[in-house]
């Protein structure tokens, strides 16, 4: 099974968000390759990136349950590169 490589921006706006937030990406850390949290204070706001090589499926589930989140904005962008190939 062919994997892709897609980033997904995450916006906190709701800092109470984060433990459910936090929930979710544990699920899929066998697909994470990296995640890159930024607080900015200032705005009192959190901004995360998260890098998953993973199906369509999986990065389609697992930014539809980012995306039913209150006080979370997400948005996920695909790489034209397909990731490594699953071997399961």
């Amino acid at each position: 099974m062919n994997t892709r490589i897609a980033l997904i921006g995450i916006i906190v706006e709701d800092l109470s968000a984060t433990e459910r937030l936090n929930s979710i990406l544990h699920e899929y850390g066998k697909y994470i390759v990296g995640r890159m949290g930024i607080p900015y204070r200032e705005k009192e706001i959190g901004i995360i990136s998260v890098v998953i090589d993973a199906t369509n499926d999986i990065i389609s589930s697992l930014s539809g349950k980012l995306g039913m989140i209150n006080g979370l904005t997400i948005k996920t962008v695909y790489s034209k590169v397909g990731g490594a190939s699953e071997t399961k």
